[in-house]
């Protein structure tokens, strides 16, 4: 576009553009239309002048043609693009928010306020049918939280699954409790009985291992106990299966060994929950089998496997109970009353050190309570070796506490939140501990140490047999406690195996690295973390 002076004509300015240009701008056909500097209208090239009436006219042809244009809908090419001048756009757009305005008569914020109602309502129904048991798209970080099995039985998929998952695995299924406590109905609640396991088990048929038939047994039974002892055997069971295990053709150890066990383990959750140290256990066998590199042969990944499991023994159980015995030995002092509740080979070797090597001169109450009144054992050991001991029931603990100088405390677990799972009835004792300012000491290694929290005795416990709360009186054969309590149908047994202590109750836990607060279990779990990363 070219800004000419207005009374410069038609021939003059052609010569004046073919000067500057040198040449014919205008060729023989094509209109060029040059706006001038005083009025900005539109000057027709020589030739092609139109008068008012025409160029009128032709506005309003425009005009409707642009009216019919925005009226039809908007057509494809050929080539499947579609063509919207921008001036068409623009128009569209505000004559849709004219048309918004005009219909609703609301503004824009109520409008955004009506979307954001819509959206909140959506969640909301959308939650309801979560409740409902209707399948719902949930975010990935919600569904990546998966509840564990263990604290699901009352919910019939899950039952499903695990029925399933022992008919696939060919492991015996315990049929359920007759009588179920509704408070525990999330936990397994079944009937454990020797018969029951092996009712339907053949060996040479079935995936499980004879010594881990053997293991499964002497847990259901009370053999083994303690959670250091079932650990200790239940690496030395695996120890059996990978001597055994032979790696089937067009398959790699490290993926079918792993496979292998997995009717193991099912089986020992039949005949007893699975402990904190022996998950620590499994989770490390399971670690070390899948590191193994493809290119090893059976026999040296089988030596691997059992070094790796001689070494964990070695070092988390036998090294660590002798630390723990040297740090807590320290704590006890000559003529000092020390209270124990139950049975826990930890504190016995501690007592015997400091009684035996330390030449200290001390006198030891312990407490028990039923069904399994470990503490008599416990005694048994002690009057062995000579040491003053008293043995008391646990409704006695606030009698004896006033001359009580320090409680010792074994653990089955030390949870991420501080605290502590022992033998219930352990709590008990620590609060009347608590009660008359004498520290309670707990000794513990750290490989119990597992990062669930748990606050309460409810969301997860081992439920024992309840008829073993049911035994003749010692001395009167003919007077039985609640004998026929299954025939009564306003009566259930609840037999608890696990107590949770709160960490504020806990003077400290003596353990491998020293006398720590309950409060330190995230941050030695992460350098446990660490060393088995590097």
């Amino acid at each position: 576009m070219f800004l000419i002076p207005r009374d410069i004509s038609i021939y003059f300015k052609r010569r004046l553009l073919y000067d500057c240009y040198g040449c014919d701008i205008f060729p023989v056909g094509i209109t060029v239309l040059i706006h001038t500097m005083e009025t900005g209208k539109k000057v027709q090239p020589e030739g092609s002048e139109k008068t008012k009436e025409e160029i009128l006219a032709e506005r309003k042809a425009k005009k409707a043609e642009k009216a019919a244009k925005k009226s039809q809908p908007i057509k494809t090419t050929d080539h499947g693009t579609v063509t919207i001048p921008s001036d068409q756009v623009q128009s569209a757009k505000e004559t849709t928010n004219t048309v918004k305005a005009d219909e609703t008569g609301k503004s824009k914020a109520d409008l955004k306020a009506e979307r954001r109602q819509k959206q909140e309502a959506q969640r909301a129904a959308k939650a309801a049918s979560v409740t409902e048991g209707k399948p719902s798209v949930a975010p990935k970080a919600q569904q990546g939280k998966r509840i564990p099995d263990q604290i699901q039985a009352d919910r019939p998929s899950v039952e499903k699954r695990l029925v399933k998952r022992c008919v696939n695995q060919k492991v015996p299924q315990l049929p359920p409790a007759e009588r179920k406590v509704q408070l525990f109905s999330h936990l397994q609640q079944q009937e454990r009985t020797v018969e029951l396991l092996t009712k339907d088990l053949t060996i040479n048929q079935s995936k499980i291992h004879p010594a881990v038939i053997k293991l499964g047994l002497q847990y259901a039974s009370g053999i083994i106990c303690g959670s250091n002892a079932r650990a200790i055997a239940l690496l030395e069971a695996f120890k059996r299966v990978i001597s055994d295990y032979s790696t089937p053709e067009q398959k790699e150890l490290s993926r079918d060994l792993e496979v292998s066990l997995k009717p193991c383990i099912n089986f020992l959750k039949q005949c007893r929950p699975i402990s904190v140290s022996m998950g620590n256990v499994i989770r490390f066998l399971k670690r070390h089998i899948t590191n193994i590199p493809s290119e090893k042969s059976d026999v040296e990944a089988k030596k691997y496997l059992h070094e790796e499991i001689d070494k964990y023994i070695h070092e988390n159980v036998v090294l660590a109970g002798k630390t723990i015995c040297e740090e807590a030995s320290k704590k006890i002092s000559s003529g000092d009353v020390i209270l124990t509740y139950g049975y826990s080979s930890l504190l016995l070797q501690i007592l015997l050190k400091a009684f035996k090597e330390d030449n200290k001169k001390f006198r030891v109450i312990v407490l028990d309570s039923s069904p399994r009144s470990e503490g008599l054992q416990f005694l048994r050991r002690l009057v062995a070796f000579k040491i003053p001991s008293v043995y008391m029931l646990i409704s006695g603990a606030s009698y004896v506490m006033p001359e009580v100088n320090k409680v010792f405390l074994g653990a089955h677990a030390l949870l991420a939140n501080g605290n502590v799972m022992s033998r219930v009835g352990s709590s008990q004792v620590a609060l009347v501990a608590k009660a008359h300012n004498v520290p309670v000491l707990v000794c513990c290694e750290t490989h119990k140490f597992c990062d669930r929290v748990q606050t309460d005795s409810f969301v997860f416990n081992e439920l024992g047999n309840p008829d073993d709360l049911v035994a003749a009186v010692k001395g009167k054969p003919s007077v039985h406690s609640i004998a026929n309590w299954r025939e009564l149908p306003q009566l259930t047994l609840l037999n608890l195996t696990y107590d949770v202590m709160p960490g504020d109750l806990v003077t400290a836990v003596i353990t491998e690295l020293g006398s720590v607060p309950c409060t330190s279990v995230p941050v030695v779990l992460r350098l446990k973390h660490a060393e088995t990363v590097l």
